[in-house]
């Protein structure tokens, strides 16, 4: 048995003819190598998931998003350089994926990086996931995760159920982490699960355990995370995804503080915290989500912020993340171009400090030269983002004509309507009219 739990099983998906090269070579380091194509891999047991990228799935992201998001494990992309070029790419790839390799490999690159992934799915299966460390505390001097590190500390001692808010990528898991850091509880076990990672026919069965019949007799059982959980923290990820059926069970069992163990009742003691970036009222409303659940996890309420309103804390994040992957990946450290970060300036990073610790990791990777440029993060360079901008009278001219445009088209059978609707005199509307060459 001892044997059998340590094989690390690696899927290949859509292989190409360099990836079924690898299969030799990593067979004889330990890994038991299957490969299919994508729409089966969801149907295969695996702890890596290798995927060759291939220009109609740029065209579909949402199958791969799909078989990532369901499966509880890490993928790495293979893709060619000239992909990885192409901007909208690098964002997927960066957002999506625990790491990426282009064409030809780099086989000990590679061999490294299958080992990173394999230890990282074991730390998520097993609920503790990445961030758990002390160098992944809450990092920040801006407003939001200032007050945010002084509510936690308020709402730590406590052992009412904490329901935290925010959009992808904002650290959900690092507030609930934190939270269990600074309880009663800090000694005792901190157990996650990603309701959105866990198919609903499982979730049951992750949560509350189940028989197992590994030595013929039915007798086993496997213990679920509340069980898990006992004495400490239990955190439920995207808790908006959970099944109407076990949605009625957690409530039960929030109610009852006890589950059933082979028909009888066992007491067990657990803070739960639960995390979501949908909007839960709105589910409620269209019976997707039970409400007296929601006020059962909505004692008390954390909100995380998006990156791109904590201002100030961009530099000391992503310089944080690279001192952190040099370290981690051996290569030397390097700071950032001007350029670099104008460009992360300039971003709206709609994948938050995820993607902010992905473009770094990324960056890292690339970077030829001493410094990490905008190119090597995947962004546009301070030339390029000017050359697409333009400047502030070439915005103010655009707003103008827009502006004009849309009253236009309600009022265009009464000027003088829709210049008191812009808050102008009719003289000034005809002269913008020239102006812009409209009518």
């Amino acid at each position: 048995m001892h044997e059998m739990a340590s094989i690390r099983r690696l899927l290949i998906v859509e292989p190409c003819e360099e990836c079924l090269s690898l299969v030799p070579g990593l067979r004889i380091a330990g890994w038991e190598v299957d490969s299919c194509t994508l729409e089966s891999a969801a149907s295969h047991a695996y702890d890596v998931g290798l995927i060759r990228l291939m220009p109609q799935h740029f065209e579909q992201p949402q199958l791969i998003k799909e078989l990532i998001t369901r499966s509880n494990t890490e993928w790495i992309a293979v893709l060619t350089a000239d992909d990885l070029r192409r901007e909208l790419i690098g964002d997927f790839v960066c957002e999506w994926f625990f790491d990426f390799h282009t064409l030809p490999f780099d086989v000990a690159r590679v061999q490294v990086t299958l080992g990173r992934a394999y230890g990282m799915a074991r730390l998520r299966a097993q609920g503790a996931s990445y961030g758990s460390g002390p160098e992944h505390e809450l990092l920040g001097e801006s407003r939001p995760i200032r007050e945010l590190r002084r509510l936690l500390t308020k709402l730590a001692p406590t052992e009412s159920p904490v329901l935290i808010r925010g959009e992808t990528g904002t650290g959900k898991e690092l507030v609930a982490r934190t939270l269990h850091q600074q309880s009663h509880r800090r000694n005792q076990p901190f157990v996650s699960i990603n309701c959105s990672a866990v198919d609903e026919d499982q979730l049951q069965a992750e949560l509350f355990g189940y028989q197992e019949d590994s030595f013929g007799d039915g007798q086993a059982r496997k213990p679920g995370r509340i069980e898990a959980a006992n004495g400490g923290t239990l955190f439920l990820d995207e808790i908006g995804d959970l099944p109407l059926d076990v949605q009625a069970n957690l409530l039960r069992f929030l109610q009852d503080r006890y589950i059933e163990v082979n028909g009888e009742r066992v007491a067990v003691d657990v803070r739960i915290l639960a995390a979501t970036h949908d909007d839960l009222e709105a589910a409620i409303r269209k019976k997707r989500f039970r409400e007296d659940l929601y006020y059962r996890l909505n004692v008390l309420q954390v909100g995380t912020a998006p990156l791109r309103e904590r201002h100030g804390d961009l530099a000391l994040l992503a310089n944080h993340f690279a001192h952190f992957y040099s370290q981690e990946t051996g290569r030397r450290p390097r700071n950032f171009s001007q350029d670099a970060l104008v460009a992360m300036g300039k971003h709206d990073w709609p994948g938050n400090v995820r993607e902010l610790e992905n473009r770094v990791r990324r960056g890292l990777v690339l970077a030829e030269g001493r410094q990490i440029e905008a190119f090597d993060l995947g962004l546009l360079g301070e030339e390029e983002i000017s050359s697409s901008m333009g400047t502030l009278d070439e915005y103010k001219c655009r707003a103008e004509r827009q502006a004009l445009c849309d009253v236009l088209t309600r009022h265009s059978d009464n000027l003088s309507v829709a210049a008191k609707v812009l808050g102008i005199s009719r003289p000034t509307f005809y002269r913008l009219l020239h102006k812009h060459q409209i009518r």
